[in-house]
């Protein structure tokens, strides 16, 4: 019989409709890997936020037809993932797990068991780790009872990963008839401060992956990192993309915006960063701001997702792996997964 391999990619969801936004806002406020208090006090804020929120979230999830496009983007990669595989000879099949909307873990493990698969690699859309994304998509796994499989944690300077950054920006740069005086802002999603302290290693990926882009980019361009999407009264991982935005507009700067952390179109993208920040900067007089795409279905990026499960696959160490296996967070990262020796971080 022949292998018949299962890749699940794992992202986050987003609700289908307006009916959905407030059970997918609970879904993700109830998850202990995201408020970290004890169970009762959780379900409480998970009802208080989600009310809160739902009337603006309804509204931004309006201007996108009424619902995330996180699903469909996410089946085009699938699809893209599941011809690259066939053309390396892999009998394969992309399976999509979402965390907090359908299709949940496990309708995700029914398919998988149902498909007969052989060998299952587990593949988060979630480029850096953290232990509020690829651990608790992972822990769902397992919760759910998925088969035992090959896991990668991460892969922050894959280099196909960063080169298809790289062509995205100066794509976008490109078509804005190349403005001079530039500063790059890579947004990423934010987190609790508190989070990273506590030994979450996303924030130090982040920066990973920036060092390993600089040398693609022209040397005269300035960039910062800088952290979005905010929610709620904690201390969060800075500086805020907004201000970044509202800083770089007064100093006078071609503003571009690449998702760094997100590779799919969504709400954080087509709202957030196209529209919320774009307003940020017209009001401060930004001469120029240029949002960058995220990877979508761009064939390097593809291309890295087909490695990483070709390396998975014939890694004879069962354990979790980095894109290049061992692991890349330094030791003080104690929510790093993965408890392999050093790798070098741009190992291909």
């Amino acid at each position: 019989m022949s292998e018949r391999i299962a890749v699940v990619l794992f992202n986050l969801g987003g609700p289908d409709g307006p009916a959905d936004v407030r059970p997918f806002l609970q879904n993700l406020f109830s998850d202990p890997a995201i408020i970290r208090s004890p169970a009762p006090v959780r379900w409480f804020l998970s009802r208080l936020i989600s009310m809160s929120r739902k009337k603006s979230a309804v509204a931004n999830y309006a201007k996108m037809g009424g619902g995330s496009p996180l699903l469909p983007e996410t089946r085009k990669q699938a699809d893209a993932l599941d011809a690259e595989l066939a053309r390396r000879g892999l009998e394969a099949k992309c399976f999509i797990a979402m965390r907090y909307w359908k299709p949940f873990a496990p309708e995700t493990v029914a398919a998988v068991k149902a498909w007969g698969a052989t060998r299952v690699v587990l593949l988060p859309l979630y480029p850096q780790f953290s232990t509020t994304t690829t651990a608790s998509s992972l822990k769902s796994w397992a919760d759910a009872g998925g088969l035992s499989a090959a896991t990668v944690c991460c892969y922050p300077t894959a280099p196909k990963f960063i080169e298809a950054h790289a062509r995205k920006i100066l794509a976008a740069w490109e078509a804005a008839d190349r403005p001079g005086n530039v500063r790059l802002l890579l947004s990423a999603h934010g987190l609790p401060e508190m989070i990273v302290k506590a030994g979450d290693p996303y924030q130090w990926q982040v920066e990973q992956t920036a060092a390993a882009l600089r040398p693609l980019l022209p040397t005269d361009w300035e960039i910062e990192i800088c952290y979005q999407s905010r929610v709620g009264r904690l201390v969060w991982i800075g500086p805020p993309t907004d201000e970044c935005v509202t800083r770089a507009a007064a100093d006078g700067k071609s503003i571009l915006v690449c998702p760094i952390a997100f590779v799919s179109e969504h709400i954080e993208t087509l709202v957030e960063l196209d529209e919320d920040y774009r307003h940020v900067a017209e009001a401060a007089g930004a001469i120029t701001y240029v949002r960058v795409p995220a990877l979508g279905v761009d064939a390097g990026f593809i291309e890295t997702l087909a490695d990483l499960t070709v390396s998975a696959l014939n890694d004879s160490d069962a354990s979790v792996r980095s894109h290049c296996g061992g692991r890349i967070c330094p030791a003080g990262w104690r929510d790093c997964p993965n408890r392999r020796p050093a790798a070098r971080l741009d190992a291909a």
